[in-house]
């Protein structure tokens, strides 16, 4: 019963800051703002099902500011040896993290953690920081980023996509690196071992491919193509593309897409 008042009150908290109006494929309408909330996170963690809990209720949401929350759950690996082996972990993005805790979080990354639009640290379950550090990123700078086509093979993604407003007025254009993550829609896990042993965990828009594609100078579209590695297993209506413009070295995310995997 504690549990489920738990899992209530950040659905409430949640919903305090969000309007009801979700994108199934969270494409962003034209001009819309777009912010970025990457969850690390681990199934080893009993800290953590209350931050996946919150990632499932903002992810593909708008806020009351008319931003759209593109989620990204990205499973680090550091608790794989504190009895259950994640099985969505990968080193990629224990290493993403230990990037943003160098400049965010005084070299200390921990879980459950969220990093908003790569700018941003915050306690990865705590809704009222959430919605405090969203009301504060309407006004920071942005960029559009668009996809025209992403033709999936066996193999690769053949990706057309394009970046508007990184040339802003007389401002010199600062080059963003595009950065491609396949995620899975929804996975669910039960866990035999560790701290969240005996429970059935689900997580959404779980990271499973995330790769520099291209280096962007001025405005436009490109063509790309992204490689797919062998073990990842695309399948019709369960996963999405995101694409993230980020500042190198700084690591600011100042514009960000997403569109389902069409899959034949």
């Amino acid at each position: 019963m504690e549990v489920l008042f738990m899992y209530a009150r950040i659905f409430l908290a949640a919903a305090a800051f969000l309007s009801l109006r979700g994108y199934a494929a969270t494409v962003p309408p034209q001009n819309q703002k777009v912010a970025v909330l990457e969850l690390f996170t681990s199934e080893g963690c009993s800290s953590c099902p209350q931050a996946d809990v919150l990632l499932q209720q903002v992810h593909g949401r708008t806020t009351q500011d008319g931003q759209l929350v593109i989620g990204i759950s990205e499973h680090v690996t550091y608790w794989n040896s504190l009895g259950w082996k994640d099985p969505y972990s990968a080193e990629t993005f224990t290493a993403r993290q230990e990037k943003y805790a160098a400049r965010l979080a005084d070299g200390q990354p921990y879980t459950p953690q969220a990093v908003l639009n790569g700018r941003v640290q915050l306690l990865g379950s705590d809704s009222r920081a959430l919605q405090d550090a969203l009301h504060r990123e309407v006004a920071k700078k942005s960029v559009e980023v668009t996809i025209s086509s992403a033709n999936v093979q066996p193999q690769t993604i053949d990706l057309k996509f394009a970046v508007q407003g990184l040339v802003q007025g007389s401002e010199k254009a600062k080059p963003v690196e595009i950065v491609a993550v396949i995620t899975d829609d929804t996975d669910r896990s039960s866990v035999l071992r560790g701290e969240n042993s005996g429970r059935s965990l689900t997580h959404v828009s779980v990271a499973r491919l995330m790769t520099t594609v291209a280096t962007v100078r001025n405005d436009g579209e490109q063509s790309v193509r992204l490689a797919l590695p062998s073990s990842l297993h695309l399948a019709h209506g369960a996963q999405h593309l995101v694409l993230l413009a980020q500042v190198p070295h700084q690591e600011e995310i100042l514009g960000a897409t997403s569109v389902a995997l069409d899959v034949k």
